[in-house]
């Protein structure tokens, strides 16, 4: 099997991490530069924090590979409130991508409605 990495920057990957990792001034960053990313991942991590489904929109236009295509159905799925699909889709994901901190972090989210 061979993996795919994202086409995601390094300083990119770097920032994403520090804010799943719950730095305040990450995620804010992350927010921020979401409005001109074309990282799926950078784009998957502002809508997961804002709730803001158009970030997973143009996450979705973004990406080219496997991996990142499966991470917008990620946020998409924990957006759209379905736990249970959510759960199965990241354990499909992390069978293949096990180092996959982002996938792990927004099953780990609370999802919409439920109280953060």
């Amino acid at each position: 099997m061979t993996r795919e990495r994202s086409t995601q920057p390094v300083a990119s990957d770097a920032l994403v991490r520090s804010a799943v990792g719950g730095d305040p001034a990450s995620a804010a960053a992350v927010v921020k530069e979401a409005a001109t990313s074309v990282s799926p991942a950078v784009l998957v991590t502002a809508a997961v924090l804002t709730g803001e489904p158009a970030y997973v929109r143009r996450a979705a236009d973004c990406a080219v590979t496997p991996r990142d295509r499966q991470l917008v159905e990620l946020a998409r799925t924990h957006l759209a409130g379905d736990a249970d699909r959510l759960g199965a889709l990241v354990r499909d994901h992390l069978v293949e991508h096990p180092d996959h901190l982002l996938a792990a972090w927004i099953a780990g989210r609370p999802g919409q409605g439920e109280n953060a």
